[in-house]
């Protein structure tokens, strides 16, 4: 059965989504051509990215600016249409869903090779999959995507077969990320240490050329790339071409924002990432379109880890949740273009539901709370209780002058209002998933950009990245079903338990909904967005 009608509908939100993408930028993916209304071929364009790029391997990639260097080298089995969320072929041309979600039968795109000449035929996808798993850890969202996989069965050159313990529902769209993308079985044979330095091949429409670890990535395209997704830019017209217009991709990493914004501004680089709210008028005055788009998936949240002594008492994170004033903080760290957070999720995620109701300040009921709860005002006004204050160590992750840091510092003013002392802690992100695994911190601010919501039970459960540490219960029951359920109605219905338990009891105490922001110069045309708002590049060319 053709791939469209199998796809599971989803929530409205991501129709919705593209109208508010386009209203988010002063400027789209439709600028004005050239003179004669014809992309260009040619030239090099240089992105200034803020995170580390520490790893050219997609199924190793650990945050958003890994991913969108990797995605231009290595194809999916499908994708993702981002207007409207729609799971569409690509590497496959069509799929059958069996045994009420526990196969996944792909027939596979004929013609398509690696860069290196080889065929990407189904044993090819079976051997790039059992690659994913020998990287377990190292592959963290890749191998979490992928959990009670049993094995994958080549059926015939263009036929694969995945076979899962229990009900995957979330496997096509899982199948459509950089995470999970295909790679040659010469690279799935590699080390994981030597696919994060020497990068991978793929089939993607650029191939690597140098690497220099958390500096510098340059890609040149690959000339007889001829097989977009249907959802592409570029490609609504058969005859249109699907080599990339650039020659070349370099993204280059500069942590601090203002570096970047000047060198957008000297001409140094041609497009940057992560404009921040202060810089966003500065650009658009002095005629540097912003290309913007809200990111899908968990909001910009503090994640409280229950296994510590203060934040493993209910009563302390439920005051947390109401001492925190979400509007203060859009109001004073960002601009109109943000929203406050009404749940974990973002609103432009399918199944978003609004539990706005348990994020109301009321900082009486905190402290009331506190009271409650035995923790008692000091002389220096920290609560204290049986000899311990109630001092708390939040973390995040990155460098350089971006917004987290006024985020956290506003928030640690909100929370010393009601006699809760806050540590700020930066950890590079390198370290995130270290950190996470010691858990050497009360609270974790941090959000992940993906287009479908079981990225509650990566982020949250023991089977993903257990952030919060969860125990056993009616929230991680929920999670868990969540992802075994094809029927729509009833995933919705354990989605809408999962946000708001994960609320009120206050294990994530969500602020505001993200948005990536890109700034170009104005010889830059063409930029687009993925369904999680990564940017693309194959189709960007320069006038």
């Amino acid at each position: 059965m053709p791939g469209r009608s199998r796809v599971p509908r989803t929530t409205a939100a991501l129709t919705a989504f593209a109208a508010t993408a386009v209203l988010a930028g002063c400027s789209g993916g439709g600028r004005a051509a050239d003179d004669d209304g014809l992309p260009h071929h040619g030239g090099t364009l240089t992105y200034a990215v803020g995170a580390d790029i520490a790893c050219a391997d997609p199924q190793q990639a650990g945050n958003s600016d890994e991913l969108t260097a990797a995605r231009g080298l290595a194809d999916s089995l499908t994708d993702q249409d981002p207007d409207t969320g729609r799971i569409v072929p690509w590497l496959a041309t069509r799929w059958r869903i069996g045994d009420r979600g526990r196969s996944y039968t792909f027939t596979l795109r004929r013609g398509v090779t690696f860069s290196d000449g080889g065929p990407l035929d189904a044993r090819a996808v079976k051997e790039s999959f059992d690659g994913v798993r020998r990287l377990g850890a190292k592959a963290v969202q890749a191998t979490t995507y992928l959990t009670g996989l049993r094995r994958v069965v080549v059926l015939g050159p263009a036929t694969v077969r995945f076979d899962f313990e229990r009900p995957n529902a979330h496997f096509l769209q899982a199948a459509a990320t950089p995470s999970l993308a295909v790679v040659s079985p010469a690279t799935s044979r590699r080390s994981a240490a030597d696919r994060c330095a020497k990068g991978v091949v793929g089939s993607g429409p650029f191939v690597l050329d140098r690497f220099t670890p958390n500096q510098r990535i340059v890609q040149r395209a690959r000339e007889d790339y001829a097989w977009p997704s249907r959802v592409a830019p570029g490609t609504a017209s058969p005859s249109a071409p699907t080599r990339a217009h650039l020659d070349r991709l370099v993204l280059t990493v500069v942590p601090e924002t203002r570096v970047r914004v000047g060198g957008l501004q000297s001409g140094e680089f041609d497009a940057v990432a992560a404009v921040p709210p202060q810089d966003e008028q500065t650009l658009k005055a002095t005629g540097f379109p912003l290309f913007a788009r809200p990111v899908p998936g968990l909001v910009q949240s503090l994640n409280v880890n229950v296994a510590r002594p203060a934040t493993a008492d209910p009563a302390v994170r439920r005051a947390l949740q109401k001492a925190i004033d979400r509007d203060e903080i859009v109001r004073t760290v960002y601009t109109p273009d943000y929203r406050t957070a009404r749940s974990a999720l973002a609103s432009t995620t399918p199944h978003f539901a609004d539990v706005g109701s348990y994020l109301t300040t009321d900082r009486a009921a905190a402290r009331s709370l506190l009271d409650g709860a035995g923790w008692r005002p000091g002389a220096d006004g920290v609560r204290a209780k049986d000899g311990r204050r109630l001092a708390l160590t939040a973390v995040w992750f990155g460098a350089g002058s971006g917004p987290a840091q006024p985020t956290l510092e506003l928030v640690q003013q909100q929370l010393k209002a009601v006699g809760i002392a806050l540590t700020i802690k930066t950890v590079p992100l390198s370290r995130a998933l270290e950190t996470f695994r010691t858990g050497g911190y009360d609270l974790a601010l941090g959000n992940a950009s993906t287009a479908d919501p079981d990225i509650l039970r990566n982020y949250y459960t023991p089977k993903g990245l257990d952030v919060v540490r969860l125990g056993a219960g009616p929230l991680r029951d929920a999670l868990y079903a969540q992802s075994a359920d094809l029927d729509q109605r009833a995933r919705a219905r354990h989605l809408r338990t999962a946000q708001r338990l994960l609320v009120a009891d206050a294990y994530a105490l969500p602020l505001y909904e993200s948005r990536t922001v890109v700034g170009v110069g104005e010889k830059v045309h063409g930029l687009a967005f993925d369904a999680a708002s990564r940017p693309l590049f194959a189709h960007v060319w320069l006038s």
